[in-house]
């Protein structure tokens, strides 16, 4: 089993990583929160889940032992499998995830593409007291994750393209993710911009 791997940033895009260890690339699938703390970085380490069927071996990356163990509670629940988990992790900041779980919010976790009601309710009656054991013991902190924050003078510009893209049918949850991570990268650009390199980088 992998734990993590450590090494450099070969590839990135919003939805895949390449991690070159010893000599050997890594194909990680990632979420939008782990693509934004990758963004600028030429090393990285990246915890890992791996998820073996019998048609497939894939190898899921995340930036913090959090989400990873989000992903592994969110997967634990009947018919999530790991590209809907992943999903939902680029929509919400480990914190908020917890925050929405444990508020019971389906209404905010049917927003994500792939998750319907039925989905929703299974996710919180199967991981509300889960979640709450997890934050009360310190596995998941309550402080937001890193790389999501967008700066006040970009605000404006951002919450502008944000609305452009969530307009032209895109998640506004993952949209909000990639243009921070644009603006991260590249402060300072103008709302043409932004939706130029949102509707490249939005999967």
């Amino acid at each position: 089993m992998i734990a993590y791997i450590k090494g450099v940033v070969g590839e990135l895009s919003p939805t895949e990583a390449v991690i070159e260890a010893a000599g050997v690339g890594y194909q990680l699938a990632i979420s939008l929160n782990t693509f934004a703390a990758l963004q600028g970085k030429e090393t990285a380490k990246v915890y890992v889940k791996e998820v073996i069927r019998e048609d497939a071996h894939d190898l899921f990356g995340f930036f913090s032992k959090e989400e990873r163990t989000l992903f592994e509670a969110l997967t634990s629940v009947n018919g999530i499998g790991g590209a809907t988990a992943r999903m939902v992790l680029s929509a919400f900041a480990p914190a908020e995830l917890a925050e929405v779980i444990q508020s019971e919010q389906t209404a905010m976790l049917k927003s994500v593409k792939g998750i319907g009601p039925k989905a929703a309710a299974r996710i919180v009656l199967d991981l509300k007291d889960k979640i709450g054991t997890l934050l009360s013991n310190g596995t998941i902190d309550v402080a937001p994750s890193a790389g999501g924050g967008i700066a006040t003078a970009d605000k404006e510009r951002a919450e502008e393209a944000i609305s452009a893209l969530s307009t032209l049918g895109f998640q506004p949850a993952a949209v909000r993710k990639v243009v921070a991570a644009i603006l991260k990268e590249e402060p300072g650009l103008d709302v043409q911009q932004i939706i130029k390199r949102g509707l490249k980088e939005i999967k």
